[in-house]
């Protein structure tokens, strides 16, 4: 299969080229390398150091030869035009969007940070599905969304709609069916919001234009390593831990190794979906290696389980106490506007129906991380200050307070 990954340098992007090159896939990528540039912005950086494009590229092809087809350095929200030739010429049998400016915080900064995510995300998607449906109609979209996008509903979430005759509301005694109707979205930032509209504008493009696409509802990434990966130092992801960037398990083994407290936001019993790195690469793998038909708009929950958040803190501390770590966890103001205790129930059979498996245990992948981080403990500690939450959905700059447990309200 030829595939061109869209984000090709990033966390998951990355991965994804190597992952799918050692099954016999033929790679091609776009990035116009912000995520190096956002991160260094907010005062991070990879704590795996990361070798440029070009060195990457020498070292896939030594280890997958000619694997590797071609690379196209663009912003796809504005250059619209050589996006078009590049597909014309790959006439890929799949393209992977993972382009997008993936934060939260990151978008709730400020006007400008705002108004980045969504023309950088929604404009990005809008050129790359007319690109699509010009030159390579017959690709397989898979696009990277967020279980983000629902919120925290208290009926479970499904996998895009609503099943025939799963849901009957009874308002003024009269009887609704929901049968076919979209899950609905309830976004909670700006980064969230425009992957709703991805998801509104993918969905349209698929009805009028007969295209195929995986709407992927991903949760939280963890990890540092797949086996693709043999040890060799020019192909290493990336690994971020900042405030903006490093998702919540990653930002708690990278406080746990430099002595900083977890950062739980308020209650800290927020539930989310998380799967590890490995785990997402072998269920993007299963989802192009059996692809929609045309026209079909599919929604796929990618997660291994639901964990609440003061649960994956004793995880982290119990892993790094083994490691003679003195690891603490503490209550912090939340920044955001959101429920901190509530429950959460995804429905997510599609990639079990196809296959997908859970490679390890969780505190086999943590303990895993805190061995290839710890050498890299000089690295964290010039970002330490990035760990801590500072940007408020209020608009406010300034470090979350620390709360005692007799604080909450009850």
């Amino acid at each position: 299969m030829r595939v061109c990954i869209v984000g090709i340098d990033g966390y998951l992007g990355w991965s994804l080229a190597c992952y799918l090159a050692e099954r016999g896939h033929s790679i091609s990528g776009i990035d116009a390398f912000y995520r190096r540039k956002w991160v260094a912005e907010v005062g991070g950086m990879s704590i795996t150091p990361i070798a440029d494009m070009d060195e990457r590229w020498k070292a896939h092809n030594e280890k997958w030869p000619d694997s590797f087809e071609d690379m196209l350095t663009i912003d796809i929200s504005k250059d619209y035009k050589a996006l078009l030739m590049f597909l014309e010429i790959q006439q890929p049998d799949a393209i992977v969007h993972l382009g997008e400016q993936p934060s939260a915080p990151f978008s709730m900064i400020d006007v400008d940070h705002a108004v980045l995510t969504q023309h950088n995300n929604v404009i990005g998607t809008l050129r790359l599905l007319f690109a699509i449906k010009d030159v390579c109609p017959d690709a397989h979209l898979l696009k990277l969304g967020t279980l983000g996008e629902m919120g925290t509903p208290e009926i479970p979430i499904c996998e895009g709609n609503f099943q025939d005759g799963s849901i009957i509301i009874y308002p003024d005694g009269k009887n609704f069916r929901l049968d076919g109707l979209m899950f609905p979205r309830n976004g909670g930032s700006l980064y969230h919001n425009s992957k709703i509209q991805d998801t509104v504008n993918v969905k349209k493009a698929c009805d009028w234009w007969n295209l195929r696409s995986t709407d992927i509802m991903q949760g939280v990434v963890y990890g540092t390593d797949i086996d693709e990966f043999e040890g060799d130092k020019r192909l290493i992801t990336r690994f971020d831990c900042c405030e903006y960037f490093g998702t919540v398990m990653n930002r708690f083994i990278a406080q746990a190794i430099i002595g900083r407290p977890l950062t739980l936001y308020g209650k800290g019993h927020q539930k989310r979906g998380l799967i590890p790195l490995r785990d997402s690469m072998q269920c993007m793998t299963l989802l192009l290696e059996n692809a929609p038909a045309p026209g079909e708009y599919r929604t796929v929950n990618q997660l291994e389980n639901v964990y609440d958040l003061t649960e994956l803190a004793l995880k982290v501390q119990q892993a790094g106490e083994s490691l003679d770590l003195d690891v603490t966890i503490k209550n912090y103001t939340d920044p955001r506007v959101e429920r901190e205790d509530h429950t959460y129930e995804v429905i997510h059979d599609t990639l079990s129906d196809l296959g997908y498996r859970p490679t390890r245990d969780m505190e086999i992948e943590i303990r895993s991380i805190f061995e290839t981080l710890m050498p890299f403990r000089d690295r964290i500690l010039a970002v330490g200050s990035s760990l801590h939450p500072k940007t408020r959905w209020s608009g406010e700059h300034r470090e979350c307070e620390e709360i005692r447990s007799d604080q909450f309200k009850v």
